[in-house]
Order: C-alpha cells, then sequence, then structure tokens
C-alpha cells in the first residue's frame, strides 16, 4: 500500500473543512457529490465527513447535523488513520491507485463548489448568516414518527378511493395546525424565527418535481428557492411548517410517480415515444392541482377561524420568511415554468393530483391535542 493514498485521505478530509466554511452541510454535499459522480466516490466522502467530524466536540451539533451524520451513517469504522487507505481498499475490492482517483475527482469537485447561504451554525463555530442563532422551536420527533407513519401507509394502499376520502378530511386538519402553530408562535415571544432546510430535487423530471416543492412549501407558508445545478432547493420557513413540507412533499412525490409509472409508457399515432413528455406533463399537472387544492382549504379555513389576532400573526409571518429570503438571496431571480405539451399527461396528472393523500398533517393535528 502507498502512502499517496493516506496524504489524498487527508487533503479530503481538509477540503470538507473548506466546504462547511461555504455554507454547505452534509447532506448536501454527499447528495451533490452522488449527483455528479459515482456511488464508490459518495463512500469515500462519507468517509471523508466522519473523519472531519471527530475533530469537534459533541455538544457543538446542532441537531440537523446529527439528524444528517445519521442519515449518512457517517462513522470512523477503521481502526485508525493509517489503516483507513488499507480497509478502503480491502471494503472496496480496489487497487490503491483507484483510491487516489476517487480522492483526486472529489477533491476536485470540492474545491469548486460555490458558496451557499449558512442555515445555521457549524460544528466548532457560529455560521455566519441571516438564520444563524434562530430561535428555531424543534418539532416533536415522535409526532413526527407517527407522520412518517401515516405517510408510508398512504403511499402502499392500493385504494384511491379510500385515500381520497382521507385527503378531504386531512387538508382542513392541516390547515387547522398550521394556524394554530402560528397562534402558539406568536404566544412565545419575538425569539421564534424562521429557519431553513435544503431538501433534494433530482432529475429526471426536476424542473415539475421542482414546482410541487414549492407549491407545497407555499401552501404552508414556506418559500422555496430551486439550486438547478446543484440539485436541491433552499426551502425557508418556520421550524413546524418546514417539517410538514418536507415529509408531504416527500410522500407526494412517491405518490405522484407511483401513478405516473403505472399509466405506463405513451406512443404517438406513428409509434414515435411520447413517455418523457407524458410523464413531464403529467408531474406538472398533479403540482398544479396540488397547489390548487392547498390553498383552497388553507384560505377556507382561515376564513372559518374566529378571532381578531389570527390576521396580524400571519402576516407578520409571511413577512419574517420574505426577508429571510431576501437577505440569503439578494439577487434572486424568478424562473417560469417550462411548457406543457401533453395534453394527455395533464389530464392523467390533476386526476392523480385529486387521489393524491395530503395526510402528513393530519396525524401531527391528531397528536397535538389541539382542535
Amino acid at each position: 500500500m502507498t502512502a499517496g493514498g493516506g496524504r489524498e485521505l487527508g487533503r479530503l478530509s481538509r477540503a470538507v473543512t473548506v466546504v462547511w466554511e461555504r455554507g454547505w452541510q452534509p447532506a448536501d454535499l454527499v447528495h451533490y457529490a452522488g449527483r455528479r459522480l459515482s456511488a464508490r466516490h459518495r463512500r469515500l466522502l462519507v468517509d471523508a465527513v466522519a473523519a472531519e467530524v471527530r475533530a469537534y466536540p459533541a455538544e457543538t451539533f446542532d441537531r440537523r447535523w446529527r439528524d444528517q451524520l445519521s442519515a449518512l451513517d457517517a462513522r470512523v469504522w477503521w481502526d485508525g488513520d493509517g489503516d483507513h487507505a488499507r480497509a478502503w481498499c480491502e471494503r472496496e475490492g480496489v487497487a490503491p491507485d483507484v483510491l487516489d482517483a476517487c480522492a483526486v475527482e472529489l477533491l476536485r469537485l470540492l474545491v469548486a463548489l460555490p458558496r451557499l447561504p449558512h442555515l445555521g451554525p457549524r460544528p466548532g463555530g457560529a455560521g455566519a448568516g441571516p438564520l444563524s442563532g434562530a430561535g428555531e422551536h424543534e418539532v416533536d420527533q415522535r409526532i413526527l414518527g407517527r407522520v412518517r407513519a401515516l405517510l408510508a401507509k398512504a403511499e402502499s394502499t392500493e385504494f384511491p378511493e379510500e385515500a381520497e376520502a382521507l385527503s378531504a378530511r386531512a387538508q382542513e386538519l392541516m390547515a387547522r395546525y398550521s394556524i394554530d402553530q402560528a397562534l402558539l408562535g406568536a404566544g412565545d415571544g419575538p425569539g421564534l424565527a424562521p429557519a431553513g432546510r435544503r431538501v433534494a430535487v433530482d432529475s429526471p423530471y426536476d424542473a415539475p418535481k421542482a414546482v410541487l416543492l414549492t407549491v407545497v412549501a407555499e401552501a404552508n407558508r414556506c418559500r422555496a428557492v430551486w439550486h438547478r445545478e446543484l440539485g436541491f432547493s433552499t426551502v425557508l420557513g418556520f421550524p413546524a411548517d418546514l417539517a410538514a413540507v418536507e415529509v408531504l412533499f416527500t410522500s407526494l412525490l412517491v405518490q405522484a410517480t407511483a401513478e405516473m409509472v403505472h399509466a405506463g409508457p405513451r406512443r404517438d399515432a406513428r409509434g414515435r415515444s411520447r413517455t418523457r413528455s407524458f410523464r413531464h406533463a403529467f408531474l406538472n399537472a398533479y403540482a398544479t392541482r396540488v397547489g390548487e387544492r392547498l390553498r383552497e382549504t388553507v384560505d377556507r379555513v382561515a376564513a372559518e377561524t374566529a378571532g381578531k389576532d389570527l390576521l396580524p400573526v400571519l402576516v407578520e409571518r409571511d413577512r419574517a420568511v420574505r426577508r429571510a429570503v431576501d437577505e440569503m438571496f439578494p439577487n434572486l431571480s424568478r424562473g417560469r415554468t417550462g411548457s406543457v405539451s401533453n395534453y394527455e399527461g395533464w389530464l392523467a396528472g390533476r386526476a392523480a393530483a385529486d387521489l393524491a393523500d395530503l395526510g402528513g398533517r393530519a396525524a401531527v393535528t391528531e397528536t397535538s391535542g389541539r382542535p
């Protein structure tokens, strides 16, 4: 085993430190590398992250970083730094020159990464950014566990009618919970502020997927900014709303993809494939209709909610989120949704959206103990 692999691993770990200073977080970094390079590169980068984070005391990690590291399974599994190169090559079944090549390619990728707005403190020091130190009220993880369990059932159901019946009731519960949380947050005083997180938006059909995330975010009083070239969106909003956006978007995307694939391939009268245009139109229509359903429910529930204190609270929260977006992205430009050329796919997507289960927030409402 040559010493080259060890040197490259050390350089890679130091490069990870630099990208933390540029605003990247573990999940963002590994997701982007996985898009641009191979699964083997991704595994090596996870090891570099694990090696780098050992330098920081455990108490300097906030919950979001801990959750991301756990999800990535970023841990030091090798015996010692001097043994890492040998152990990695043995695990991968490759020669040392493959390790060197992977490390160099990752280094080239990391040094070219752009700066991102900091979404919170990084380990070992405060991250400079508008959301650093924001008063984030944590959402009960037991409640989120129940939400995810409910969504897993919704995604696996074979009965659209059942999903539709649940959806009609769940939409109202979602909207009431959002209003309830806004009023509770107002009672907590000025410490509560918008937070942020990044949500992966992958190819294929990344544009309509980004639209779906945007409409779910806006219905939950959040804002989404799509970084198309990086493969994710930054979502800004209040903590309970962000949690709802993430789990609901994930579930709706699973449901939409299942329905889209179930519709099968499409061809025109001459036998040419129309599958891509069908699916693009399907997802665009699905996103549009889901947004309509969510907005209809939110507007209706807000109109039904008594109390003169509600409107000022919602207005102020919207302003706070807009201020956070403006501060983070002062040069933000608005793009236009791409055109849709497949009418059949558009109709199929709207029909699927009408049957989609939007019950993500219903479980939160039911377990919160509030009407």
